[in-house]
Formats: structure tokens, sequence, C-alpha cells
């Protein structure tokens, strides 16, 4: 791939720098995708530059597929240790939150691939799937470069990406994201409902098979199982409601989505996203494990 070891020139640092700029979102963005983690993605983000910077990139002809290629090298890496991390993980695990607004601190290629409930999807398929997947359809790397990050062949690539393809697809036809403008009605009317510890008013806005997830990490309090149901739900986010009473809830962009941003004493506590059909809340995702939420 003409990856090279020797220093570069002065006039290939300059190069490098431009092309950085430029490509650093592309390269923390197929980090986040693939590991869910914002922590994680700006450890490789900062690996593939020193990568870089280190590297003889005079032969390269497509510096954003190199550096992209790198990136997912070293996430795939990163993927199947975090299986494990995974399995230990105390309750429910959640993707990071990342801000993807006009205010967010990391830019990043913003599509449906980093919502949460996209994230989810993807976190069932297999690492090589979730890498075929992520560099072939939504970065649009030839299936060449995917075989050498995979060390597979061609054709299994290619397979590898067709079988997540339909993973992804099934899974999307069950849950279908609800429009813009329904997702910020529901919001409204949700944030109203729990600020006034509305019981009937969660509940109507809750689907009866509602699901309700919370991501503490064992760092803090929370359900370590989901809890079903919309009135269930409903009664323990008003006795929750109760207990934390937050200062403020804000609307933020999370993963391209309107989310919920909960803050009490000058800091985030919560951040909160939701699965909505048929105008109905279907799944509940509350972020208050504070590792994940020390970027936000």
């Amino acid at each position: 791939m003409g990856d090279g070891n020797g220093p570069g020139t002065s006039e290939q640092e300059d190069s490098l720098g431009a092309g950085w700029e430029r490509h650093r979102p592309a390269v923390f963005g197929v980090a986040y995708r693939l590991l869910g983690s914002v922590a994680d993605a700006e450890d490789v983000t900062q690996d593939v530059w020193l990568r870089a910077a280190g590297a003889d990139l005079r032969g390269i002809v497509d510096l954003r597929a190199w550096l992209v290629t790198v990136a997912a090298r070293r996430s795939y890496d990163i993927l199947r240790s975090a299986r494990f991390r995974r399995e230990t993980y105390v309750g429910p695990w959640l993707p990071e939150p990342l801000l993807t607004g006009p205010d967010a601190s990391q830019p990043v290629l913003v599509d449906e691939s980093v919502s949460s409930a996209m994230l989810l999807i993807m976190e069932e398929l297999s690492p090589p799937e979730r890498v075929a997947f992520v560099l072939h359809d939504v970065f649009g790397l030839e299936f060449g470069r995917i075989a050498e990050v995979l060390d597979v062949s061609v054709p299994g690539a290619r397979q590898l990406a067709s079988r997540a393809r339909r993973r992804v697809a099934k899974a999307k036809q069950s849950v279908p994201p609800a429009p813009k403008a329904e997702r910020e009605r529901v919001l409204a009317v949700f944030r109203a409902a729990y600020e006034a510890g509305d019981l009937a008013g969660l509940v109507r806005l809750l689907h009866p098979d509602a699901v309700y997830v919370t991501d503490g990490g064992g760092k803090v309090s929370a359900a370590r199982k989901l809890i079903h149901g919309g009135e269930r739900v409903a009664e323990v986010m008003v006795r929750v409601g109760r207990q934390w009473r937050p200062d403020r809830i804000d609307f933020a962009e999370v993963g391209g989505e309107l989310a919920l941003v909960y803050r009490r004493e000058g800091r985030v506590y919560s951040v909160d996203t939701v699965q909505i059909a048929d105008g109905l809340i279907t799944a509940y995702r509350r972020v208050i494990n504070p590792d994940k939420l020390a970027r936000v």
C-alpha cells in the first residue's frame, strides 16, 4: 500500500497536514462506527496520525482511503478485544453519546450509521461483518482494501459485506427511523410530562411493549436488566425523576438524532435517546455511565 517507514520531507509534512485536516473526520468516523466509543475512536485517531506522520506517503494516491484503512485495521483489533469487554460489562451496554449538532466538539460524517439504534444493530454483527459493512457501505472502500484489513480473500470480504447488509436491512425494516418532525413532537411532549411527573402522560407516550435500557456501567446506580412494558417504564421514570430532580432537560443532536440531555448542578448526568414508531416510544435508552458522559 506504499506505507513506508522513513520520515517525510517538509513538503510531505505540509501536504499531510492539509490532508489530515480534511480527512480526520473520516478517520474518527470509521473508528466510532466500529467501536461505539468516543474515547476509543479518539485514541484510534491519534494512532493513525502518528502512523501517518512517520510513514512515507509519496506513493499514496488516495490519502483518505489509506487513512481510513489504517483506522479500520486498528479498530478491528480493538473490536475483537471489545467483545470480551462487553461480556464483562456491568449491566446493559449502550454506545457512548456523540454530539453531532453545530456545537459538537468532534466533527464526524453524520448519517444514520452513527445513531444509537444503528450502532446497536451493528453490535449484533461479527467483527469482520461490521468492518466490511462500514468500510464498503458507509465509506465506499473497495473490497481489495477491506480484504487486507480482515486478512481474507476479496470474495470473502464481499460475502461478509453482503451478509452484514442483509442483517442490517432486516433489522432496520423492523424498526424504521421516525421522521424528524415526529421525533421532535414526541420528545417535546415527553419532556413536559417527565418534568411534571405526569404518569398518565408518560403512559400515553410509551408503547405497551416499550423497553427501558439504562447504561450505568457499574459506576452509578442503574437497572442492570431491561425493563419491559409501557406502564412499568413510566412508573420507573416518574420515580427516578423525583429522585434525580434535574435542573434542566435540554434537546441536543446525538448520533444525528434529537435526544434529551439531563443536567443537574452544572453537569450532564444523563443522555437519552429514543426509538419511535407510530408516534409512540418503543425503546428508551439512557446513558448515565459518567465515563461515557465526560465528553458531552
